[in-house]
């Protein structure tokens, strides 16, 4: 392996520093400079075991289609303008206010990061420009940042924050090239190395030890600094083990309603823990690693787990129950989590599972114009309103109005980097220089492959529609293999390149296209949606078809409330929503020939692609209404294990009549209902 030279390199970073006014000590510099570098672009040392898929650089996936329209959406809400009016993010520590000085700003960075340069927004990318140099120009000479006090013995700050903003600063630095923001991140690293003696991890730190490994391997990766992996395993060996906490009974058991709030049953810590067992894999390859990766996304389903993909948690673990909510943090945090688990253990089922929270529990937690969200979101959820009486595991009365900061504001400055992480890992590259779609979504890829610029664009309504159109463009005739995941679900799949004939191709399996490109080329890939009706808790049936979950569609009623509260001018204020139409259905299907009782029809994708009225599929089913089945403390009344009886043909279930009612994609509603009693 090369060595770098250090003088040309300190020369370097002194530079960058002076361009920046960045107070920096020479013994820092040097602490920071030791040791071995790769000189290869993109290599990875030998001594870390490298992702089975490789994320491309940040930007050279752009969405299109639906996507674009959604994450412009998103942009023009509050991800695009938090910092423009929200104390905690706007008046931050971290930007030079006097608001909080933890994880708020940091949040909304690693979001608003991706947003702003996959959808090329110059005015955010100008204002997060100027916060990212406040951060780094602000850095102290012994690599702390600006809010983290100078003696942390006796004032304590928890090192999550300084986790989260190394994984902000290689994030921006893998987006612009900006240099300074890698070698700040370094300083904040080897000062955490050096100071995680004195002050051990603890709090939130302890628990999310592992989002440290993010920035470490990054800059392990362009750097091949030997003291990264010894951080990165200090880290380890004060974090929580997560194989223990799996381990035990009480993670295990659903938290009672109004119950006590735990650090090993909290439901962020959990979606971000998923990817600790990858992450952790990657240093030292241990066998144990990569068989956890599965078995805890497999304890947490069979204990935990909702319809949509997501595991219920409000705030803590809470069972399987459709009216136990699901908080947005956790969801943003898991498709996180899933990324990696994709990139560096290659399985597509990590995938079918990321496009399930994507296509489902994400959007639903977010108004459709995105300028409110829910802190928590249920499966079942006839209204959304202001309630003392609510069930929640440890949430209070607010936690599923659509608002500014309901409940609490974590989730308001967190849940930016849902749907732009999703898209910038829609593909990867291979280890033998190919590329991967490794989720499906309209987009566009721009990169170089043996030197060769390609370009793949994506045409497509997936996941409303069946059918994917790749277009492969290579500037010059060059050979590469191209894969193109196909669902577990997917049975009778076929892909078609060029006029070739359709080829029946596996479900569950990376489809591999290995071939000379030129020109242009077209692959048609389609991916069969057979329903099915899957039996959920206490005997309730639930609609899927293909990666989408159907709920009955509602009408609804928007109230503005809380207008007392600062900082709730429209369009970011608070709003119950109650139903205009009735909610209380069973379905009369059989799960063992649901096509027989389900209609399926295409309807454009809208301007909103997840709402009530974007909904690009919409599915019709016979039921009926049930007078019994009625708001209980200001939820829909729980199934219990007597309505699951309601099929029974000798227990007459309702007089009402056979009604034929409309089902929509479960991301596109606001009010639901999506596990059914069945009736005769």
């Amino acid at each position: 392996m090369a060595r770098f030279d250090r003088r040309q390199f300190l020369a370097r970073v002194a530079a960058g520093v002076a361009a920046s006014g960045l107070p920096l000590a020479a013994e820092t510099l040097q602490a920071a400079t030791t040791g071995p570098v790769r000189t290869a672009p993109g290599a990875i040392p030998a001594s870390i075991a490298p992702p089975a898929f490789k994320p491309l650089p940040l930007g050279a996936v752009r969405p299109a289609g639906w996507l674009l329209r959604q994450m412009r959406i998103q942009a023009d809400g509050l991800s695009g303008h938090l910092d423009e009016f929200w104390p905690d993010v706007a008046q931050s520590q971290w930007f030079g206010g006097t608001a909080e000085g933890w994880e708020r700003a940091p949040y909304w960075l690693d979001g608003a990061i991706p947003l702003a340069w996959l959808l090329d927004d110059a005015p955010l990318k100008t204002r997060i420009t100027s916060h990212v140099n406040y951060i780094i120009t602000h850095q102290r000479s012994d690599g702390w940042f600006g809010p983290y006090p100078l003696d942390a013995v006796t004032r304590r700050y928890d090192l999550w924050a300084i986790l989260l903003i190394n994984k902000v600063l290689v994030q921006y630095h893998d987006a612009t090239g900006d240099d300074r923001a890698l070698q700040s991140s370094l300083r904040s690293m080897r000062a955490m190395l050096d100071g995680l003696d004195a002050t051990p991890l603890y709090g939130w730190g302890r628990f999310r030890w592992f989002e440290g490994l993010v920035p470490a391997l990054y800059a392990y990766e362009r750097t091949g600094e030997p003291w990264l992996l010894e951080l990165a395993r200090k880290l380890r060996a004060q974090g929580v083990d997560f194989e223990a906490v799996m381990a035990a009974d009480d993670v295990r058991a659903p938290t009672p309603r109004h119950g006590l709030w735990k650090w090993t049953k909290h439901v962020v810590n959990m979606g971000m823990a998923t990817k600790a067992a990858a992450l952790s894999w990657r240093i030292d390859q241990r066998p144990a690693d990569r068989a956890f990766a599965t078995r805890m996304i497999e304890l947490l389903d069979q204990y935990h787990g909702q319809v949509t993909g997501m595991f219920s948690g409000d705030e803590c673990l809470a069972g399987k129950n459709p009216l136990q909510g699901s908080e947005l943090c956790a969801v943003v945090e898991y498709m996180y989590s899933l990324e990696h688990l994709t990139s560096v253990f290659g399985d597509g089922a990590f995938a079918d599972r990321l496009e399930r929270l994507a296509y489902n529990a994400l959007p639903a937690a977010i108004a459709p114009d995105m300028w409110s969200h829910q802190y928590d979101q249920q499966v079942n959820q006839a209204q959304c309103t202001i309630n003392p009486a609510a069930g929640w595991s440890t949430n209070g009365p607010e936690s599923n109005l659509f608002g500014l900061e309901p409940n609490f504001g974590c989730c308001t400055s967190n849940m930016h980097q849902g749907w732009p992480k999703f898209a910038a890992h829609l593909w990867l590259l291979t280890p033998d220089d190919g590329l991967a779609a490794m989720a499906l979504a309209p987009c566009q890829v721009h990169t170089a492959l043996h030197g060769v610029p390609v370009t793949v664009a994506v045409d497509t309504d997936y996941p409303f529609r069946e059918t994917v159109t790749l277009t492969v463009t290579a500037e010059r005739a060059t050979r590469f293999p191209l894969s193109v995941r196909i669902p577990g679900w997917a049975e009778g799949a076929t892909v078609q390149v060029g006029s070739a004939r359709a080829e029946r191709v596996a479900s569950g399996t990376m489809h591999r296209i290995d071939r000379e490109w030129t020109g242009a080329t077209d692959i048609a890939v389609r991916l069969p949606m057979r329903p099915i009706v899957t039996q959920r808790y206490n005997g309730a049936v639930a609609i899927e078809r293909g990666p989408l979950v159907y709920s009955l569609r509602i009408g609804e009623e928007w109230t503005r409330v809380n207008t007392d509260k600062p900082h709730r001018e429209l369009p970011h204020g608070d709003f119950e929503v109650r139903p205009t139409t009735p909610w209380n259905y069973g379905l009369v299907i059989d799960p063992a020939r649901p096509a027989g009782g389900l209609r399926f029809t295409e309807q454009p994708v809208g301007a909103r692609p997840f709402s009530p009225e974007g909904a690009g599929m919409v599915a019709t089913v016979r039921a009926r209404r049930l007078p019994n089945w009625t708001l209980q403390g200001g939820w829909a009344g729980e199934i219990s294990l007597d309505d699951a009886a309601w099929a029974d043909p000798n227990r007459p279930a309702t007089e009402q009549p056979v009604e034929q009612v409309a089902l929509i994609p479960y991301g596109c509603t606001n009010l639901r209902i999506t596990e059914f009693p069945r009736v005769r």
